[in-house]
């Protein structure tokens, strides 16, 4: 800008104005052709004097007033700090582009949010004042109104083009940090519940955000960052409808549209075979192209939370013996050390984890069990805590999909009972689900595995050979097959989701992640 003058410009231009007019006039000589610069000092006005070095100090003023903390106010003092020029702002004035930021704005309130934090209101009147040249204690100068223009402008985009794109919160850090693990005056451990890959910002965003505006690409780069899945289309429109917002809360709306926003690496639209579980609705639905198979589930209570992820159900293992986690096993199994029965009742064993040679009950000492070289099982077949069939898939935390020895919950409403793991109402049938072919030979082993008796296949127990000959084929059982083609599998939250009729269905905050949500949504909404 280097200390240019809008009066000045003012002034030039009725200059050149006069002496084109004057060289016109019929039999007339130029008059003022003696006027200089100083003729016009008179005219100049102090108060319209734009500085490019003031406006710089007054948007330094504001980097070091300005405590906000979302990720793109962060991104947006860095901006000003180590950058020497303005995005809106030029010898003009203030561009078009604050228009266009400004048109798109005005959808802000239809998102359920603000207008004030997206610093609307004090950007339309410091552009009516500026326009109009009107200044005052209010607007302040001018140079400190353009400096609060381009801050703000700057802070509106960021914030608006951030939260469009990636979502205005981060679930990655809010719900890893959210239960608490274990606790100490100096540490806090905190229990992992998302492990959903997903687009971040990152500097290169942010960059690229920068030189759209300055290359008067602004309309085209916020048009590329709307979500536009069928889903939160409509979450939208409820969100617009009083009705809606009255019958399902406006806080649950804002979290399930927020939900839509992020951008997940893998999703099921991506997918025509796939496995969605949705927490809140204690739900599977195993979908194939048009078709849709449903069932209830069972996941992980309130202490033992079934975590959010994604991943491929690469097999099943039918008759699974089950690994105890070390916690139950610490807190329930050590105190019956000495009493063979509690372990023979349950089918419960001990094994060396190095040479995996099992440890006799008799032999067993709590020092054992204390220690991580040493694992208690328990045999596969009738009573197994996984039931007779497990959906194995890559995952951080140790859980499956998986059959159940205690089916009675599944008429309950609240089913979280699990350490973490999602039991299934109808193994047999999510079995055949997954099958790439549907093979006759293949679907009878798996069914007569299921439901044979294999107790005789026990690691501590063996029934005499005449009785196992009469009432085990053993060449129709089956322990594991390999899925010919792996199934995506989708370990979800939503507390409003469609149904199979495609009816939007409500269901309780089972975990309280849409508390967590909202009030990392609510710097946006008050």
């Amino acid at each position: 800008m280097k200390s240019s003058r809008l009066l000045q410009f003012v002034v030039i231009t009725f200059f050149v104005v006069t002496f084109f007019q004057s060289c016109h006039e019929k039999g007339s000589a130029f008059k003022n052709s003696s006027l200089e610069w100083a003729d016009y000092d008179g005219l100049r006005d102090s108060s319209l004097v734009i500085s490019e070095s003031a406006i710089k100090n007054h948007i330094k003023t504001l980097c070091k007033n300005d405590r906000d903390s979302m990720l793109a106010d962060a991104k947006l003092r860095s901006f000003y700090t180590n950058r020497p020029s303005f995005l809106w702002i030029n010898r003009f004035g203030v561009t078009a582009q604050a228009d266009t930021l400004l048109e798109w704005l005005s959808g802000v309130e239809k998102m359920g949010f603000s207008p004030r934090r997206f610093c609307i209101p004090q950007i339309s009147d410091d552009l009516q004042a500026l326009r109009s040249l009107q200044f005052d204690e209010k607007t302040g100068s001018i140079n400190q109104l353009l400096a609060r223009l381009e801050y703000q402008l700057t802070k509106a985009f960021l914030r608006y083009a951030t939260g469009q794109r990636f979502g205005f919160t981060n679930p990655q850090y809010a719900l890893n940090h959210f239960d608490v693990k274990k606790r100490d005056s100096l540490h806090v451990e905190y229990h992992r519940l998302f492990d959903i890959p997903m687009d971040r910002p990152d500097k290169f965003f942010f960059e690229k955000a920068v030189k759209m505006v300055t290359r008067d690409s602004l309309d085209t780069f916020l048009a590329s960052v709307q979500p536009h899945s069928a889903l939160f289309e409509r979450f939208a429109a409820l969100l617009g409808s009083g009705d809606s917002v009255q019958h399902y809360g406006k806080p649950k709306l804002l979290c399930n549209l927020e939900r839509c926003r992020w951008r997940l690496k893998d999703k099921p639209s991506d997918h025509e075979k796939y496995v969605f579980v949705n927490i809140p609705a204690f739900s599977l639905l195993a979908v194939d192209g048009d078709s849709v198979m449903t069932m209830r589930v069972g996941c992980g209570t309130v202490k033992t939370k079934t975590p959010l992820l994604t991943s491929r159900i690469k097999r099943m293992d039918v008759n699974p013996q089950w690994i105890i986690p070390r916690s139950i096993v610490e807190k329930d199994i050590v105190r019956h050390v000495g009493n063979p029965n509690y372990f023979a009742s349950r089918h419960y064993f001990v094994r060396h984890r190095k040479t995996g040679r099992n440890i006799p009950i008799e032999q067993v000492t709590y020092g054992m069990l204390m220690n991580r070289d040493y694992m208690v099982l328990q045999e596969g077949g009738a009573g197994n805590s996984l039931g007779r069939i497990i959906f194995r898939f890559d995952n951080n935390f140790s859980v499956y999909l998986h059959d159940t020895s205690s089916p009675a919950f599944f008429s309950n409403d609240n089913r979280g009972v699990s350490h973490g793991c999602v039991r299934v109402q109808r193994p047999f049938d999510l079995a055949v689900f997954l099958l790439k072919d549907k093979d006759e030979t293949l679907i009878d082993r798996i069914r007569y595995s299921m439901t044979a008796d294999v107790s005789s296949l026990g690691s501590n127990r063996q029934k005499p050979q005449s009785e196992q000959a009469d009432t085990l084929d053993r060449s129709r059982l089956i322990s594991s097959h390999t899925l010919e083609d792996e199934v995506p599998v989708f370990l979800t939250y939503y507390t409003l989701y469609p149904d199979v009729h495609g009816a939007i269905r409500s269901y309780g905050d089972v975990y309280g992640y849409d508390q967590v949500l909202y009030n990392q949504l609510k710097p946006y909404v008050e």
